[in-house]
């Protein structure tokens, strides 16, 4: 399955598209979100901020591990740095929604899950890539 990962999303433009489209999501009025009427399910949108941030983690993460000069101990301190830009990103979009973008409010909760996705995948960055570096 890592095979089909570098593959498929081990070029530059995954990571860039998904960077993209987290800018793109977190942007958005609050007013062109759906709205929960019928069905809702707990905490859902800590879930979508996991997986929005850590996608962005890992997809940065595979590509750095699929450039031919990449060694264990650089991708190391990369793997790091594309964990730390992870977190500020995240930390960055909840102020911008703040104060300015309209019908959308500032959560704490958000951050942290931000945090948790960034984590869990750097982590598996580490055990996944780095043990299968070349």
């Amino acid at each position: 399955m890592l095979y089909f990962f570098k593959k498929y999303l081990g070029n530059v433009y995954a990571p860039i598209v998904w960077s993209l489209i987290i800018g793109i999501l977190c942007c958005m009025p609050g007013s062109m979100l759906p709205s929960e009427t019928h069905f809702t399910i707990p905490q859902f949108d800590k879930l979508v901020h996991i997986s929005m941030f850590g996608g962005f983690v890992f997809l940065w993460n595979l590509y750095l591990s699929t450039r031919r000069n990449a060694r264990d101990y650089r991708l190391l301190r990369l793997f790091f740095l594309i964990f730390i830009l992870g977190v500020a990103f995240g930390i960055g979009m909840e102020y911008t929604q703040k104060y300015y973008i309209p019908g959308r409010d500032f959560d704490e909760a958000d951050i942290i899950a931000d945090m948790a996705g960034a984590g869990l995948a750097y982590g598996l960055s580490n055990i996944l890539l780095l043990t299968n570096a070349q």
